[in-house]
């Protein structure tokens, strides 16, 4: 247990909230738009129906990183207090109007510690989405994120999603659902994850997709605790750091 309390300081637990590009199809670049229309094809093929160009980019782009945006970016970590014999949980959230000074401040944050990095789904969508959008905004990929040439064992990367899989590659389930068994207070308050892009481009509301992605980290982070049991704990915090802290993980 000693073992896991020091590795767990060192996990960034993050989870991203994404948009489409622009509030409208017609809005996007001329070349982005032809190569969604193509993407609309690929979609096509798994829907009953007829579908007009650029119907689907509202709802869809989000979760296409070279169509989509990413609007806000939650992250959290564990601190022990050993004479209190505490858990404390500091969490924070990154938010810009600029998406690329957004991304610069959460790549300062992950070369200031050697971190492993833990999301939902994370392998599959946040991770991969940072990359892609760092890269489209001209940033470095800091070392966290750098997995080209690495050993599978070298990549610092945890996915709570993949854990729960337990080597079952056809097993999908929801952050909610976890949540559930484990008895972890929903996220799902206010706000899920489809209402993100209407909430952003039509509310123009990014605290409340705040709220809800830090709600979302803190969620992912008590999950990995429940799915290691033999930690025993006499008191657990939780407290968000402001816009401006800052956040070393020590």
């Amino acid at each position: 247990m000693a073992d896991f309390l020091e590795q767990l300081g060192s996990i960034l637990f993050l989870d991203i909230e994404t948009a489409s590009l622009t509030e409208s199809f017609e809005e996007l670049d001329p070349r982005l738009q032809d190569e969604w229309v193509k993407k609309e094809r690929l979609i096509k093929k798994t829907e009953e129906g007829h579908i007009d160009p650029g119907s689907l980019y509202f709802d869809r782009a989000g979760i296409h990183a070279e169509f989509g945006q990413i609007v806000c970016i939650g992250v959290g970590y564990y601190q022990r207090k050993k004479k209190e014999k505490k858990l404390i949980f500091r969490s924070k959230v990154f938010a810009n109007d600029s998406e690329k000074e957004l991304l610069q401040d959460f790549s300062a944050l992950l070369e200031k510690k050697k971190w492993v990095l833990c999301a939902h789904n994370g392998k599959e969508f946040d991770f991969p989405y940072i990359c892609r959008r760092m890269l489209i905004q001209g940033i470095p990929l800091p070392e966290p994120l750098q997995i080209s040439g690495k050993k599978p064992w070298e990549v610092r990367h945890l996915d709570t999603m993949e854990l729960w899989k337990f080597g079952d590659y056809k097993h999908y389930t929801r952050l909610e659902l976890l949540a559930s068994v484990f008895g972890v207070p929903s996220s799902k308050d206010d706000l899920d994850g489809s209402q993100v892009n209407s909430t952003f481009h039509l509310e123009n509301d990014l605290e409340k997709i705040k709220k809800y992605c830090l709600k979302d980290v803190e969620v992912t982070a008590r999950v990995y605790l429940a799915m290691n049991p033999q930690l025993e704990l006499e008191e657990f915090e939780i407290i968000q750091l402001d816009d401006d802290s800052d956040q070393k993980g020590d």
